[in-house]
């Protein structure tokens, strides 16, 4: 058994949330302590709630930082893990120089994300990812990145291609698993009556989510005389959300576009809506398809990252921001969906393309396998 800690950013809800929660809930073969650099988030009590150790050491909090840091190497040395796998850029900064600095050799690096460009991407955030790239030939035993997009734009960007590999995420395909009763509950809570087809887009409000590229290829498919609604679930997907009531009024979808907000039912939505739209124009392993494949539902997906990579045939992919094009899919996919016995066999495949090769055990055996190297 192995004792590993994890650095991460923080702990509120996201890819690198997630992965870590299952990496650490359903890997029994090891020891895990998570330490989060801010405060403590949504994964905090979930991560307890399973005995898992957890630190917070609130960095963005009042108090010196390098006391913080001293905390952090303090911790390190005291209980001596056999390895730290950091999550994300600054945890792979500042945990990874503070590991060394503490004695441990074997630290292992955690990269999701793949496209950093000003208009994008935070200053602070290009910086940090360069800093990186010089200190991966320095501090780093390996770097595991969680698509294949990710891992070739870091080695453009200099990082240390030779210790560099993918690890997909993996999901829980107990919980993200095709069940209609779930589905009902949903449909009946949003009030939706069996005569359109529901489209879906799950996704926080962000620019790299870019949903006004969505809310503009909606209004092209409704111009098409197509009976459809959208729900749009995500973290400020609300009516509060006056830049998003904007593009929805100027684009004439009040009727079509239902504000769903943040939901923690995302098997629910993902079993009720016929179809996914991804409309990113950044993303490196995007969660979101992969969970509504596993429930069975087809995805319209702009190509970002590795998301040509995980829909294959099963769904419809389009150049990102590119409203005419990603019209054109959404109306191929509705069209599609007409034909009940074709449609239920895209479903089929869009789940047994998720089990056979992104099970969340296939990832924790991927980082075992990774992780045992040390020794």
């Amino acid at each position: 058994m192995l004792t590993i800690v994890h650095i991460i950013n923080g702990l509120e809800s996201g890819g690198a949330e997630t992965s870590l929660f299952n990496l650490c809930t359903y890997d029994q073969k090891n020891r895990h302590i998570v330490i989060s650099l801010v405060d403590e988030g949504r994964y905090y009590s979930l991560l307890k709630e399973k005995n898992i150790e957890v630190y917070c050491l609130d960095l963005k909090g009042k108090g010196l930082l390098v006391k913080k840091l001293y905390q952090l190497y303090r911790l390190l040395k005291k209980v001596r893990p056999d390895v730290v796998q950091t999550w994300m850029y600054h945890s792979d900064l500042i945990g990874g120089v503070i590991a060394r600095l503490a004695g441990v050799r074997k630290v292992f690096w955690g990269i999701r994300n793949s496209i950093l460009t000003p208009e994008l991407s935070k200053r602070s955030t290009i910086l940090v990812s360069r800093i990186c790239s010089l200190l991966s030939y320095f501090v780093p035993y390996k770097i595991i990145c969680c698509a294949d997009k990710a891992l070739s734009v870091h080695a453009s960007l200099g990082y240390r291609r030779s210790i560099m590999e993918v690890i997909n995420n993996g999901y829980v395909l107990s919980k993200f698993n095709q069940d209609s009763n779930l589905a009902t509950d949903f449909l009946s809570e949003i009030k939706y009556e069996d005569t359109e087809v529901l489209l879906g887009c799950v996704g926080r409000f962000d620019p790299n989510k870019d949903h006004k590229n969505l809310l503009n290829a909606l209004a092209i498919v409704k111009k098409q005389g197509l009976n459809f609604r959208c729900c749009l679930v995500g973290n400020q997907m609300t009516k509060d959300n006056p830049q998003l009531r904007t593009w929805i009024n100027s684009n004439n979808l009040d009727q079509e576009v239902l504000l769903i907000g943040l939901r923690s039912d995302i098997p629910a939505v993902m079993n009720a809506i016929d179809i996914h739209i991804l409309s990113s124009v950044a993303e490196a392993f995007p969660n979101v398809i992969c969970e509504a494949m596993a429930c069975g539902t087809p995805c319209v997906s702009t190509d970002v990252g590795d998301a040509a990579i995980i829909v294959a045939d099963t769904g419809w992919i389009v150049p990102a921001s590119d409203a005419t094009l990603l019209a054109d899919a959404i109306v191929s996919a509705i069209k599609a969906h007409s034909d009940k016995s074709v449609w239920q066999q895209r479903s089929a495949a869009c789940r047994s393309r998720i089990v056979d090769n992104f099970d969340v055990e296939k990832m924790v055996a991927a980082y075992q396998r990774s992780w045992s190297s040390t020794l």
